[in-house]
């Protein structure tokens, strides 16, 4: 993930493997294949204040099927693992690349400011080995390069609400 990030000219933050294997047995993970198992793209999820929060983090799509369509795939089935693990749970992404802001927007999300995302402090850890760290911690933690979207639920089904009951003219 890391490599990639530099060769993108994005940040994202280091995670051990370890850690990428622990969310994989965790049932936390989406991995694409292809039909001879090759490895070919990979998102994870991780809850945040008694799953108040979740995040989908670490979206990678290998270089020869990037422009394919996996990446939206992928973020659909991370999506979806996120809304059916944790029905009740605010979703949400950091992220500095525009294909990643348009597939989270397809999906519901809206760009939100920092404010509106999880409070804990082992998230905002998660952010030191991100190169845009400094960034980050200069402004407090209330911006940084990468957009914050959010998918809440509560949101969406008050806009549907408002939408059923307006008065058309």
């Amino acid at each position: 993930m890391e490599a990639s990030a530099k060769v993108r000219g994005t940040g994202i933050a280091k995670r051990s493997a370890e850690y990428i294997i622990e969310k994989i047995q965790e049932g936390k993970a989406i991995i694409a294949l292809t039909e001879n198992k090759e490895w070919a793209g990979f998102c994870y999820i991780e809850t945040w204040q008694n799953e108040e929060y979740v995040a989908n983090s670490g979206l990678i799509v290998s270089p020869q099927f990037r422009q394919s369509g996996l990446a939206r795939m992928i973020k659909s089935k991370i999506f979806e693992l996120s809304r059916t693990k944790y029905p009740n749970s605010k979703i949400f992404g950091l992220t500095t690349g525009l294909a990643v802001m348009r597939i989270n927007s397809e999906l519901g999300y809206m760009p939100v400011t920092y404010s509106e995302l999880t409070t804990d402090e082992k998230f905002w850890k998660g952010c030191q080995s991100c190169v845009n760290f400094e960034i980050l911690q200069s402004k407090n933690y209330k911006n940084c390069l990468c957009t914050a979207m959010l998918y809440d639920i509560n949101i969406k089904e008050q806009k549907n609400a408002k939408k059923e009951n307006s008065i058309s003219v």
